[in-house]
């Protein structure tokens, strides 16, 4: 496990990400290719339904410093650039979009060993504030999140959470939506590489008194095949398989039906990523 309590965001992570990621509702094709000098260069083309989209990302890394620049089929432009250690154990983050503007970030993380602190301002005339204070160690943190919004002078999000973490469990609890929703998950890993594992997530909103309850999982058929499935209290079933064609690069086949109206017609989604 690595040094600190990690940042707020991180609380819960590894559950939401085995239950959401990799699951796929459209047809997405990439190839990324890197050079010796730290640029590397990716193509996406996403199809949905019957509409095709596309981008260009670069990436550029050389020590400390990484920049990122993404042009899409729209026109849209963002750049992001990422600098660590201009102050100690730190990480400043600027983002910049166009023709939207008024999206622009500037971030700054800092990291302690028993603490992690990150405060984000918009890039416009009436930045809006965030701000997120993480406390613990590797193994047991806690912490919170809140937005500000300076026209209204008002909090536009609040957020705390808690998360225990061992080498092969993390159990994590999140108070979001302003006190309106409480997730707990569980992650349980099966072996060292963290490919087979459990997972069960319940959520609660209480403002209309729903409860969601979500069990999944991963499985390692082999050293280059992944099996997901996940299945929830409302009949939504999900199911990906991922395999490593050659290396780095993966096929991902993704599906998700409702197991109380079958007669609807399931979701599928499929994803190339080639990599050198």
């Amino acid at each position: 496990m690595s040094k600190g309590p990690g940042l707020f965001s991180d609380i819960g992570k590894k559950a939401k990400d085995l239950l959401t990621k990799d699951y796929l509702s459209d047809h997405k094709f990439s190839v990324s290719t890197y050079s010796e000098s730290g640029v590397a260069l990716t193509t996406t083309t996403v199809k949905k339904g019957g509409y095709s989209s596309g981008d260009v990302a670069v990436q550029y890394v050389y020590k400390n410093t990484s920049a990122d620049l993404k042009i899409d089929t729209e026109s849209n432009i963002s750049a992001t650039l990422t600098v660590a250690n201009i102050v100690p154990s730190s990480k400043t983050i600027a983002t910049l979009k166009y023709p939207n503007y008024e999206s622009g970030k500037l971030e700054v993380q800092y990291f302690h060993p028993h603490a992690s602190l990150t405060a984000a301002v918009g890039l416009n005339n009436a930045p809006p504030l965030d701000f997120s204070v993480t406390l613990g160690t590797p193994t047991f943190a806690l912490g919170a999140e809140a937005g500000y919004e300076t026209t209204s002078g008002k909090l536009t999000k609040y957020t705390a959470g808690i998360t225990v973490t061992k080498p092969d469990a993390c159990a994590s609890v999140i108070l979001g939506d302003k006190g309106d929703t409480l997730k707990v998950s569980y992650i349980h890993f099966m072996d060292q590489l963290k490919r087979t594992a459990t997972v069960g997530e319940i959520t609660r909103r209480f403002s209309t008194n729903q409860n969601t309850f979500t069990v999944g999982g991963s499985y390692a058929i082999d050293n280059l095949t992944l099996v997901k499935l996940k299945l929830n209290n409302h009949g939504t079933l999900g199911a990906v398989l991922q395999h490593e064609v050659i290396q780095k690069s993966l096929v991902t086949i993704s599906s998700e039906f409702d197991t109380k109206a079958l007669d609807r017609t399931p979701k599928f989604g499929v994803s190339l990523a080639l990599k050198p």
